[in-house]
């Protein structure tokens, strides 16, 4: 993982967040949200073939050494095999036992 990457997308957030005009606050934070959604899809899609990967049909790392070499929530590993893509606010919530 490239930290530096991560520290300059972080300060650039950071940026824009400082922008004293209200309206041009919003209106960038709204342009950097809709360039970020196009993203989401691909990058999930990616950090979930990673995580198959790593996995190997059981041969790999367990859930929770994957989690922790991609720097995920270990359930998030666990959504994967599960099937789950979403936020965790629309999760299907369980089911309750009995008659």
């Amino acid at each position: 993982m490239s930290e530096e990457e991560v520290r300059r997308v972080a300060d650039a957030l950071d940026e824009v967040e400082r922008i004293e005009d209200p309206e041009a606050r919003v209106r960038a934070k709204s342009a950097v949200m809709a360039a970020q959604v196009k993203r989401n899809k691909e990058w999930s899609a990616e950090r979930r073939e990673m995580i198959l990967k790593l996995w190997d049909e059981g041969r790999g790392l367990s859930y929770r050494q994957i989690a922790d070499r991609l720097g995920c929530k270990l359930s998030t590993v666990q959504d994967v095999f599960r099937g789950y893509y979403g936020s965790g606010t629309t999760r299907p919530k369980k089911q309750a036992d009995g008659g």
